[in-house]
Formats: C-alpha cells, structure tokens, sequence
C-alpha cells in the first residue's frame, strides 16, 4: 500500500508539472514569447539574487547552531590537529565559496538580458589564466602536504610505552585481543579460526606469545587516558574500517592485510560525559566501510578510563587460551587439586564403630 501511495504522488506531481508547462507555453502565445521571456529573464534574475542572501544566511545560521554539537570537541592528540587542517581547509574553501558563489549571482543579476546593453564577446585571457591553475595548485599541494605529513604521523612508528591492542572486524562486530604481560600479541593463521574450539581469531597455540592474550567480544573496548595506544586492524571476511569519529581516526580494516596507527586519548569518558552535558555519551567504533546488509549494526564502545580503573578491569579477564584449554587453567587446576585434597582427607578419617 504505502508503495502504492509513493507511485501515485510521485505521478500526480509529474502530471501537474506537466500541465503548468503546459499553461506557460499557451501564455507564452497569447502574449508574445519575446515579451514573456524576458518578463520570466527578470524574475530569474531576481529570484537568484534573493536566494543568494537566504542561502548565504542559511549558511551561516547552520554554522552557529551546529559548531561543535554534533562531535564535540577531539578527544585525541592527533585528533587536535586534523581538526586544524580541517578548519585551514573550511577557511580556504570558504573565501573561495563566498568569492565565486557572489560573483554568480550578482553577475546572473546584473547582467541579465537587456535592450540597451550589448554582451561583450571575451573569450581568452592568459593572465586570469594563470592566476586561477597556479594558485589553487599552490593551495592543494600545500593543503595535501600537511595532509601527508599527520598521515605518517598516524600510522607511523608508535611510542615505545604504547599500549597495544588488536581490532578485528567481522560481518557485523568488532573483536578485540589485548597482549598479556609480555606486550606481544601471539601470532595467528585464517585457517585455525574455529568458533566451536574456542579460537574465534585463529590463535595459534604453539605460540607462547598467545598464552596470556586476553580476547573481548560483545562488549566495550577498553583505553587508558593519556597512554598512547597502537591499534593493530584486520578483518575475517570482508573490508572493514575502524571509524573513531571521537578521536577524529579512521583506517581500513582488510582481509589479510594488518593495518595500523596509533593515537593517545586525552579525555575520560567520564570527562565526555561532564563536557557534552550527556549522561548517556559513549566513545563509539563504527564500522565506516559499506560491509554488506548489517552494515548499519556494526557499531561498538569504547570505554576511556584511568591506568587503576583499566587494571581492574582487566582484573577480571582471562586468557583466551584457557578458554580452549581449560585443563592447563591455573584456576582449574588449583580447584581440583583442592577437591582432591579433600577426597584424601575424607578417605583417611576413621569411621566411628557403632555402639562406642
């Protein structure tokens, strides 16, 4: 029904375009088609200039009323200085928006059609012509420059004292795999990933380097503030990409292809939550790739807290390894050799003799 509905108007207004066409081309007979173009020249001139100023105004109305509300301010050192060479792009952008968007219009109404005026025939200048190729590349090659240059910074070497973490995504979740006390993730092949065995990434156990890695998965990824973090991203199946829109990152998560950059939060979420006046304000993963029809799902949270609040919860983890082992787990072994322990204890206590 309601597709019904959406072919019926959308023939509806067809049809009504069609009949005001109409009636303009019979109103251009009656009158005169010389007389009512340059009747409708006149109005088209002056409709532009009025959109020129509503629009200009529109502009800035949505400029104020949204700066800075929908992301808020970044939460990242290098988040800080994309948003830098954002605003030099928007500022140069913008004198060359405002330039050229006024000039379009006041000229469209200046110089419309006029009897006392004759169009000056102008077609080549070679000085404009150099001055708006050399320029604009001056501008670009410098804006793409600085561009390079924070790239490499972001995906370059990460500080020694980095704090590592792995981000895998998946048709549609984000998996997340934190290096033991050793600080080297162990090492893993596509071929070994077995959910029913508990190997979800592919760990390969001969690795000692995967014995103390701890694997999260359906719930928040946690960071430390003011601690570099190195991401290191891939994806099972297809193209992915990590979007930290908070912290202003974005990278590409590829099949095979380990990606990496590294960042250093520099706000809490408790923090976010007093600077944006929302209670309810997380850091948000989000997978900024089209990954097929749950692509719109694939979102995760990121909990930025301090290096004690990280501990303890990292306190409460175990090894992804004694998930698939639960025999080598120390916990499991101390409970059965206690359990044993006990059974020793109760078979070598002497059975009372019945009437003494």
């Amino acid at each position: 029904m309601q597709t019904f509905f959406i072919v019926a108007i959308l023939a509806l207004g067809f049809l009504v375009t069609f009949q005001i066409a109409k009636a303009s081309e019979y109103v251009a007979v009656l009158r005169g088609e010389e007389k009512t173009r340059k009747q409708t020249n006149k109005i088209n001139a002056f409709l532009l200039l009025i959109f020129l100023i509503v629009g200009l105004i529109g502009v800035f109305y949505c400029n104020e009323r949204l700066k800075g509300k929908i992301l808020g301010a970044p939460a990242s050192d290098h988040g800080v200085h994309i948003d830098t060479m954002l605003y030099i792009t928007i500022a140069l952008t913008g004198i060359v928006f405002f330039a050229t968007q006024i000039a379009l219009f006041w000229f469209s109404y200046k110089y419309q059609e006029s009897d006392n005026r004759k169009a000056f025939y102008y077609p080549h200048n070679n000085k404009l012509e150099l001055i708006w190729t050399v320029i604009p590349a001056i501008t670009l090659t410098v804006l793409v420059g600085f561009g390079i240059f924070y790239w490499f910074k972001i995906t370059g070497e990460a500080p020694k004292n980095a704090m590592v973490v792995e981000v895998t995504g998946s048709q549609f979740k984000w998996e997340f795999r934190y290096p033991g006390k050793d600080n080297i993730l162990g090492k893993k092949y596509y071929k070994e990933i077995n959910d029913a065995k508990n190997n979800p990434l592919g760990q390969l156990w001969d690795d000692p380097a995967n014995h103390d890695d701890i694997y999260i998965a359906g719930e928040p990824m946690h960071l430390v503030v003011n601690k570099p973090i190195k991401m290191v991203i891939g994806a099972k199946d297809v193209i992915h990409d990590v979007g930290l829109a908070h912290f202003r990152m974005k990278m590409d998560a590829v099949p095979g292809t380990p990606t990496t950059m590294w960042f250093t939060p520099t706000k809490t979420s408790k923090q976010m939550k007093e600077e944006t006046g929302n209670p309810n304000f997380v850091y948000e993963i989000s997978c900024d790739q089209m990954c097929g029809k749950g692509h719109w799902s694939m979102r995760g949270e990121i909990v930025v807290e301090t290096q004690e609040e990280f501990d303890q919860w990292m306190a409460t983890k175990k090894p992804k390894y004694f998930a698939a082992f639960p025999e080598k787990d120390p916990a499991v072994q101390k409970a059965a050799a206690a359990a044993d322990t006990t059974a020793a204890k109760a078979a070598t206590q002497p059975v009372a003799m019945a009437g003494h």
